[in-house]
This record gives C-alpha cells, structure tokens and sequence, in this order.
C-alpha cells in the first residue's frame, strides 16, 4: 500500500507556523501518513518547529517548491537564474529539516509564463536547463535530497508537459514529479509514461480530474497504480489541491467555484479511495 499525504494547499496559502499547527493533528487524527508542506517564501514557516511537531504528530513531509512570476532557470537574465537557484538551495535546506527525501515541483520556470520555441531554440533552452540546473542538483545529492522536476500542462508552461520532454531535458541527478492533473491533459496513455520514467519518479501527486477528490472521477486509477508499483515507485501519493476560498490560490489554480463539499471532505474522501489502491 502506498503511504498517502496531503498538501497543505488544501486549506491555506501561504502556510504559516499556526496554520500548521491547526492542520496537522487533524491530518494525523484522519490517518494520512505524509503532510505537504508548499514553500512559496523563505520565513513564511519554521521548519525546525515544523519538524517537531510532525514528530510529535507521527507524520513525514514532503517539500513542494513554488515558481511564481521572478522565479526562472531558463531565458532569464544571469541575476534572475542565480537567485531561483539559492532559493531551490533553501528549499533542500527545509527539506533537510523537516526529513523529506524530495523536493519536488515545475523548477524551471514560472508557472504560466509560456511562449512559441522553434525545435531549435527548445534544445538550446534544455540545454540552458540541464547547465543551471545541475548545480542545484548536486546541493541536494550531497545533502540527500532528490529534486523531483514536475512536468505541467499546455496552459501553465510550453516548457515540459510530458514525462518524454522531462526525460530529455533533465540533467542527471534530477527525477520527476508525476501529477495527476497534468498527466490527464498530456498524457496520451498515462500509466505508459509511468512506465517510460521508472527508475526516475522521486514523486506522486494525486486529485481528481477536475483538481477535486482523487476517485471522483473516471481516471484510470488501477491502471496508474499498477504502473507505479511496475515502475518500482514506493514513495507517497500526495493529494494535491486548492481552496476556492483564499483569493490569491484561487486566481493562480484557476479554482472559480468549490471542488468538493469542503475541504476536509475533500481530504478525508481521497483518503479513503486511495486506501482502496
């Protein structure tokens, strides 16, 4: 059975020390296994208190990076590129702290900054990637951290939507973050794009096909799961999703109207489904 988590996105953002506090004894008392924890600004939460209190709770984490507007590795100025790598450096750093063996998330762009690249000028982007990339890389290996790199769909990037782009533009030392939502748009078949990344997926991310309760939907989750467990993955299937309530989540997730009846049904709902798995 795979361990199951939820991100804090569910209910807040951004996350802060009293937010956690009032989040994780409930997912704990639910039965989840991991609690997600986003890091969308350095100092927003202490991940040394964090720490303790998933200790204190019987919970793991896992480290989400976050890539809003200002935050870029490729076609940026060489200020721009320096300053997301010393932030994915502090995103290791937390993940160091709180035990989590990844970091995962779109590193490589802003999210929803796309634009046209000829074949040529998409090489040589990957190219810039795998150069900047690689070095934040090697921070995390020697630390023991794994950088799982998420492809995103068509309307949040024109960089990497699909596992076969993530594969030839990643630099050695980074893996993939699967999710759900993404592959359901991008995937033709997406328990064979599990297959093709075995050996190279540090992460899962779940919800439904409508970004709600994973299970409420016609997703071929017997199909997806086999294929994890073919492919050699035993890490969690995190849910991932966002509260229509909070303005600026909203906005960015495209999140207009509630995806469940709340969002602690929301959580409890998948949980119980992906048990079933």
């Amino acid at each position: 059975m795979f361990p199951v988590g939820v991100n804090t996105w569910v209910w807040v953002s951004p996350l802060t020390d009293g937010d956690l506090e009032r989040l994780a004894p409930k997912v704990a008392a639910w039965g989840f296994d991991v609690i997600e924890l986003p890091v969308e600004r350095p100092g927003d939460w202490d991940p040394h208190r964090a720490a303790a209190l998933l200790a204190e709770h019987g919970l793991k984490a896992s480290v989400v990076l976050v890539m809003p507007p200002g935050r870029e590795l490729v076609a940026a100025s060489a200020e721009v590129v320096e300053e997301t790598q010393d932030y994915l450096r502090h995103c290791v750093d937390v993940a160091v702290a709180v035990g989590s063996p990844v970091i995962g998330g779109p590193a490589y762009a802003s999210v929803g900054r796309t634009w046209r690249m000829s074949p040529g000028e998409r090489q040589a982007i990957y190219t810039e990637l795998r150069k900047n990339l690689a070095p934040v890389a090697g921070y995390a290996g020697e630390r023991g951290v794994r950088i799982a790199v998420e492809p995103l769909n068509r309307y949040e990037t024109s960089l990497l939507n699909t596992v076969e782009q993530a594969l030839e533009a990643l630099p050695d030392g980074c893996d993939l973050a699967l999710d759900v939502y993404h592959m359901n748009i991008e995937e033709k078949d997406p328990a064979r794009a599990v297959h093709a990344a075995a050996g190279r997926i540090a992460h899962v991310q779940v919800c439904g096909t409508d970004r709600g309760t994973p299970g409420a939907d016609r997703f071929d989750w017997p199909a997806f799961t086999r294929a994890l467990r073919e492919a050699g993955y035993a890490g969690p299937l995190v849910i991932e999703s966002f509260t229509a309530h909070n303005q600026t989540i909203a906005t960015a997730a495209s999140i207009w109207r509630p995806l469940a009846p709340s969002q602690d049904a929301l959580a409890v709902e998948g949980l119980g489904f992906l048990r079933t798995l």
